[in-house]
């Protein structure tokens, strides 16, 4: 029953009542963090409205900030969650006579499943939010937020536009799916193309969100989603996804050393996963297979060639600087840009690097952090040591996350003793 908890489940530090609160609260942000998502997934593919679901877990999460302290941890969060959110709204069905329901109030999903089948509920709705009678341009956010937990600020700040536009975007896409009656179900294998894109691209997006300012387990839970859709469709860039996220994740270790970043190439590689590394090149080559080239599997292939330092001990600059070349013609965003100029600085020059830097319209760079990251590495590299420490001091202001602070930290301290 909601509130229970046996013995076992109980905190032990029940007596300590301002302990207690302080780790039942805990644990509710943990679920929070780790299976929003997937519960808003579960209450919506049955009552086909996603702001009531979301409203009813809101009010589960009160209630397990309130109970848990006292009746203890439930043993099974998850469904102790559920079970509540599921009893409100059936309650707010009964009350609403606004809504279009059969005699019947519907059931809400066994509180008893397993986690291995919470991600299919996920998948449905992502592909439920990138129906065509929604907005084209609100599909990844609104898969990042009702599926993947983010807030509407970090969604923002991902899309370039302000926090409160983006809420009411979000917002305004589901009322549509409830007053258009968008169904909650795995479309057709005809109509997957159209929404595949979308999908492939929420789910990139939450890893790089989470890559670096997370705690892991969105970008986790992003791997995990990638890992899902390759068995439920065999198409080329469903695996680069998968591929990509695989090759990045399998170096989640390597990242940070003592709280500071570590540069891919300057990465131990003793430290990244040698079996999924290798699941990621040979699911690379799967996808190379349909001989249909894409995004993602560009993206894979350029850290495909960074994975080969594990063996080779270099990095083929010449290989990364061509991939880059056609992932920039078949895909051109600013990100590419910038790492094609890094990687050509490599192979030709920093001179070269610069030039190509340079070319970049400066409107599409003032906030770009790495373009200011990359300026200030070759302006040092040339010997320009007041250029590089003033890029540098831009760069730093313009990160969100500590360890590529501090590493910036770093080289700037570098460059202004070399420059002294």
């Amino acid at each position: 029953m909601p509130g229970s908890a046996s013995r076992q489940g109980r905190d032990p530090r029940v007596r300590d009542g301002q302990r207690v609160t302080v780790d039942a609260a805990a644990r509710a942000a943990d679920v929070a963090r780790a299976s929003y998502g997937k519960l808003v997934a579960i209450m919506a593919s049955r009552s086909g409205d996603i702001m009531a679901a979301e409203d009813a877990l809101a009010d589960a999460f009160v209630k397990a900030l309130a109970r848990w302290p006292t009746d203890g941890i439930p043993q099974r969060p998850e469904a102790w969650l559920l079970t509540v959110a599921r009893n409100r709204l059936t309650d707010q069905v009964r009350r609403d006579w606004r809504l279009d329901f059969s005699d019947e109030v519907p059931e809400m999903p066994d509180t008893t499943q397993t986690r291995d089948e919470i991600p299919d509920e996920r998948l449905k709705l992502m592909f439920v939010c990138a129906h065509p009678a929604i907005d084209p341009a609100v599909h990844t956010p609104l898969m990042l937020q009702t599926v993947l937990g983010l807030e509407a600020e970090q969604i923002a700040q991902a899309f370039l536009v302000s926090p409160a536009a983006m809420a009411q975007r979000l917002v305004r896409a589901k009322r549509k799916i409830k007053q258009a009656g968008v169904p909650f179900a795995l479309p057709g294998q005809e109509v997957w193309p159209e929404r595949m894109a979308s999908v492939l691209e929420a789910v990139y997006a939450a890893y790089a969100v989470d890559w670096m300012c997370g705690d892991g387990e969105l970008s986790h839970e992003a791997w995990f989603l990638s890992e899902i859709l390759t068995d439920v469709v065999q198409e080329p860039e469903v695996l680069g996804l998968a591929s990509l996220i695989g090759f990045l994740h399998a170096r989640r270790h390597a990242r940070v050393r003592d709280g500071v970043l570590v540069p891919l190439p300057e990465q131990d590689t003793g430290l990244w996963d040698a079996g999924m590394t290798e699941r990621a090149e040979a699911v690379l080559q799967r996808a190379a297979g349909f001989g249909e080239i894409g995004r993602f599997q560009l993206e894979a292939a350029i850290q495909a060639v960074h994975a080969a330092r594990r063996t080779t001990g270099r990095i083929d600059w010449r290989a990364l600087s061509q991939l880059f070349v056609g992932l920039n013609s078949l895909y051109p965003t600013v990100g590419g840009r910038v790492s094609q100029a890094a990687v050509t600085a490599e192979d030709v020059g920093p001179a070269e690097g610069l030039r190509m830097l340079e070319r970049i319209a400066p409107e599409d760079i003032v906030s770009f952090q790495p373009a200011w990251a990359v300026r200030a590495h070759l302006n040092g590299a040339l010997g320009r040591w007041e250029a590089s420490a003033e890029a540098y001091d831009t760069a730093i202001h313009l990160s969100r996350d500590v360890p590529t602070r501090r590493w910036l930290e770093r080289k700037r301290a570098s460059v202004k003793q070399r420059g002294a």
